[in-house]
């Protein structure tokens, strides 16, 4: 029947005008006696009376051809609709257009396969049933399932696919040895790289990448100058990011300044790499070329990587600016680059502007959450962090482990014992999340602050792992508070046994010893120092003024501007004694005069640093101090006078948080309440009775 209707629909009109003249098939034209019709081309004929079997036959043949070609439109359609959506990231969006295709090709299967392929976590069991349900799948199906494979971290069963592939093309290849790169497997990696039949610029700079992540970078060398092409930027970037990952910027710059050309993720790599290597300074200025003269647009990875240097640097002046900038780019909308510069903030000093930053953003995620809490921890105002941590709960945020490191820091710095230790054990119980090494850390912290000294080293051995050296840190520091030698030498032991070039523990040892006044002691743990070649991390404080760092270390005598600072010291040293200061010789660690001792104290690092910022800066401004180790006691207690002298608000970041001292008061409580307790207790074994609300810095 379809042949005959074949046959009478080429068979002529009769017309004279128009001899063998027919309706163009696949148009939507009206057809009866003596009507107009129209083509696509827009040419106009003229059917005359014919038959009635004929018009009838033509006119069911015109509709069959009208229908037939909207069907493989149709899947086409619904084929884009599902990529489109995995282009945009709906998954769910593409499984409904995926359900709702009637016919499916291999090419609709495998839209929704990359889907799953790209979704995190992986999707790795859908995507098999997605997979086993294509009827011939072909060598993308293959590929995009063995992605899927990696990216739900089965390697096991990403080699099982990949022996048994009917079919595999460069792809595939690349596939398998970007998988393996990914999962540390770099020897595999180079076996099926070294197998393959062909390869192309990306096998060469996935291993590359490979064996720079891994930090093997002779082996990276090696691969990078036997590549056959090197004319991208992924190859040269992989090297420029290896080598400031394992710490050798100067070759990293060599690479960077070699390349042929460049792009964001290049540019981004050296900021990044400057930033970790502690070359903030560097990390700042390439920043500037980068927007400057190089005319890069950077991203948020670019802007998160620059305010980590603004924290790391202290550098505020400098974030604030970047923070002008960001508000004229979208990327003021973006919530990494929001998360970033509430951290910045925080870090710097500058807690009031990260709480209006944090409250202006439009959209928070468990990072901006955690980032605010830890600033309100930080700056000892645990109270504000615990409240933000209820709040991120009833939002329905749910809480990572990185939150609970906050909310326990929040604790240790607001000395709620108490609370901290509910929430330590109702962490794995409420919310399954298994105590890490920070968490302990953090408790063992908590522990220390509130004189339980005994109760912290039950806690440290009792640890399912190896307890970090922080946590031995923390209690040798509290020893030194509460002057309890005998866990005091069993720390510093330990930390010496852990790390034998670590500075810290035969200071800190030293000092203990030198507030007993066991001068002998002391002379022991220095030679023990020196024969090990033990080198002390100098202690020094520092200051932004107008957008220039000022840097002082104890008894400093470069600063140009020193014989003002001495004379402001004297004045205030005669105003504070006034108002019942008296200088803490314990922290004076030397065997000398007691004369020379004060003189001593009132030569160090911070009160050098507030001095200068009282004289360079306007009445009643805030101070912003920092200091690479912990605060002294002696100088904690004269800041706190001074603030109430001066009328100002000094604000002091040591290694642990931040002192916001005002009228007189710190943000943490008093050194030497802490102190006078413990003397006034004098309880054995180092357990004092402190509460668990009492505070120390």
């Amino acid at each position: 029947m379809d042949f005959f209707l074949l046959f009478l629909s080429f068979l002529p009109p009769l017309s004279r005008r128009h001899p063998w003249r027919t309706p163009p098939l696949g148009l939507a034209t009206s057809i009866g006696d003596g009507d107009w019709g129209t083509h696509a081309g827009g040419e106009v004929w003229l059917t005359l009376p014919y038959r009635k079997l004929r018009r009838h036959l033509q006119a069911r043949m015109i509709l069959r051809s009208h229908r037939r070609p909207f069907l493989p439109t149709a899947r086409s359609l619904t084929t884009a609709a599902v990529a489109a959506a995995v282009r945009r990231g709906d998954l769910s969006g593409a499984e409904e257009a995926f359900a709702s295709t009637p016919r499916k090709t291999t090419a609709t299967y495998n839209c929704l396969l990359a889907g799953y392929a790209k979704a995190s976590p992986g999707r790795l069991t859908d995507a098999r049933n997605l997979f086993d349900g294509i009827p011939t799948p072909d060598v993308v199906s293959y590929n995009t399932l063995l992605s899927c494979h990696f990216g739900s971290g089965d390697v096991d069963g990403a080699r099982r696919l990949f022996s048994a592939m009917p079919v595999r093309d460069v792809a595939s290849w690349n596939t398998m040895v970007s998988g393996l790169c990914r999962s540390g497997a770099m020897e595999e990696a180079k076996a099926v790289f070294l197998a393959m039949p062909a390869r192309n610029s990306v096998s060469w700079n996935a291993m590359v990448s490979g064996f720079a992540c891994s930090g093997d970078m002779s082996a990276a060398e090696e691969l990078f100058s036997n590549a056959p092409e090197k004319g991208d930027a992924v190859i040269w970037t992989a090297m420029v990011s290896g080598y400031m990952d394992v710490g050798n910027v100067v070759k990293a710059i060599e690479y960077f300044e070699a390349m042929p050309v460049r792009n964001l993720v290049s540019w981004n790599a050296v900021v990044a790499g400057y930033v970790k290597n502690s070359h903030v300074d560097d990390a700042l200025r390439l920043f500037k070329i980068m927007v400057r003269d190089a005319n890069v647009q950077p991203n948020a990875s670019t802007l998160s990587s620059v305010l980590l240097g603004c924290s790391n640097l202290s550098a505020l002046g400098f974030g604030q600016q970047i923070h002008q900038w960001c508000m004229k780019l979208p990327l003021s909308r973006s919530v990494t680059v929001g998360t970033s510069l509430v951290s910045m903030y925080c870090k710097c000093g500058d807690l009031s502007s990260a709480c209006m930053l944090f409250g202006e953003m439009h959209r928070r995620d468990v990072v901006s959450w955690n980032a605010m809490i830890s600033g309100y921890a930080q700056h000892g105002d645990g109270k504000e962090a615990i409240n933000l941590f209820e709040r991120m709960r009833d939002e329905g945020v749910e809480p990572n482990w990185i939150t609970f490191v906050a909310v326990l820091t929040a604790c240790i710095h607001t000395g709620l014992c108490d609370f901290g230790i509910r929430c330590f054990e109702g962490m794995q119980e409420l919310y399954g999340i298994e105590p890490r090494v920070d968490h302990y850390s953090c408790m063992v912290d908590l522990l220390c602050r509130a004189g339980r000294l005994e109760r912290a080293v039950d806690l440290i051995r009792s640890m399912p792992f190896e307890p970090h050296p922080s946590a031995y840190g923390t209690l040798l520091a509290a020893c030194r508070v509460y002057k309890n030698l005998e866990f005091a030498e069993l720390a510093a032991g330990k930390l010496v046994e852990k790390d034998p070039q670590n500075a810290g523990a035969y200071v800190q040892l030293a000092n203990i010893y030198a507030v007993a006044n066991r001068w002998d002691d002391v002379s022991r743990v220095r030679r023990w120092m020196k024969d090990n070649a033990v080198v002390k991390t100098p202690g020094y404080s520092w200051i932004e003024i107008k957008g220039v760092m000022h840097e002082f270390r104890s008894n400093d005598r470069l600063h140009p501007q020193l014989h003002l600072i001495h004379e402001k010291l004297d004045q205030l040293e005669e105003q504070m004694k006034a108002m019942g200061y008296v200088p803490d010789l314990d922290f004076a660690l030397h065997d000398v005069d007691e004369s020379l001792k004060v003189q001593m104290l009132m030569r160090h690092s911070e009160k050098l640093a507030i001095a200068f910022g009282l004289i360079s800066t306007s009445p009643r401004m805030t101070l912003r101090i920092f200091k690479n180790l912990r605060v002294c006691g002696d100088c904690h207690n004269a800041a706190k006078v001074i603030s109430k002298i001066e009328d100002r608000e000094i604000i002091l970041r040591d290694t642990t948080r931040f002192h916001h001292f005002r009228a007189g008061h710190c943000s943490c409580g008093s050194w030497g309440e802490v102190v006078n307790i413990y003397r006034k207790s004098k309880r054995p074994n180092g357990v004092t009775g402190v509460s668990s609300t009492t505070r120390e810095q």
